[in-house]
């Protein structure tokens, strides 16, 4: 089992930055991938990061260039957000998946680990 607790969400204005941190639990001397979602009311959750055991780093589209996400020795994942616009406004889940694999990171069916969210509301 791998217990993840999510923290630094908040407001912050378009063009602002935050960094989420995601601290991990339990069966961490495993490899593992972890990985940053959203989820906006009434819609899919989607994939935003990953990085995988060997720091391997992958993102999506709309997030590329201004998202950073990037783990410690400590089992914690961040997820360094520059340049916010409203429509980064929802939910923010980490994720972590055991094994070595990089595919499907994108795939939420594919982590078996979540934490609770954060809220990241972004003004314009």
């Amino acid at each position: 089992q791998v217990q993840l607790v999510e923290s630094g969400g908040g407001l912050v204005q378009a063009g602002g930055s935050l960094r989420l941190s995601c601290a991990a639990s339990g069966r961490t001397f495993s490899p593992y991938t972890m990985g940053w979602f959203r989820q906006a009311p009434g819609k899919e959750r989607e994939f935003v990061a990953a990085i995988s055991w060997n720091r391997s780093t992958y993102y999506a589209d709309s997030v590329k260039g201004r998202f950073t996400i990037s783990r410690d020795a400590k089992n914690t994942v961040y997820l360094q957000m520059n340049s916010l616009k409203a429509e980064d406004t929802t939910v923010y889940y980490c994720a972590a998946r055991l094994g070595i694999t990089a595919q499907n990171l994108g795939i939420m069916a594919s982590y078996q680990y979540w934490g609770q969210g954060t809220q990241v509301t972004v003004s314009s």
